[in-house]
């Protein structure tokens, strides 16, 4: 039988090294869901879950940006930030995200600031309250 070992790094510390049954993590461009057996790859992460599925449950961050790598029966996630899902408060990402949407820009750099911002508040307010923190 085929399986799946997942590692997520961050700069800091090493976050989970297990064996899971399925991988599902946002990309740059889209979600992916990765099994035992998955074709190598690389790719960018975006903002978003990363759902780690495994036999006693589901296991959920929230993730910023970085690469993952797939290739025989690992799963590599490295990335800036991952946050048990949990840990999160959905109430004071709400507050963010509405403080970065009204927050004034005058140049075409902090318009592109703000937006990134806000994207990625959009995505931790989602992961929260799927969390339901």
């Amino acid at each position: 039988m085929l399986e799946l070992h997942c590692i997520v790094v961050t700069p800091e510390r090493t976050v989970r090294d297990e064996s899971v049954d399925f991988v599902a993590l946002p990309l740059f461009d889209g979600e992916i869901g990765i099994a035992p057996g998955h074709t190598p790859m690389i790719g960018r992460l975006g903002a978003g879950e990363l759902r780690l599925m495994h036999a006693e449950g589901v296991s959920r961050y929230y993730v910023e940006g970085g690469f993952v790598e797939v290739h025989a029966g690992v799963v590599s996630v490295l990335t800036g930030r991952a946050v048990p899902a949990e840990a999160l408060d959905s109430t004071v990402a709400a507050e963010q995200l509405e403080s970065a949407r009204q927050r004034r820009v005058r140049a075409p750099e902090e318009f592109a600031l703000r937006d990134a911002q806000v994207a990625r508040l959009r995505a931790q307010l989602r992961v929260a309250r799927r969390a339901g923190s």
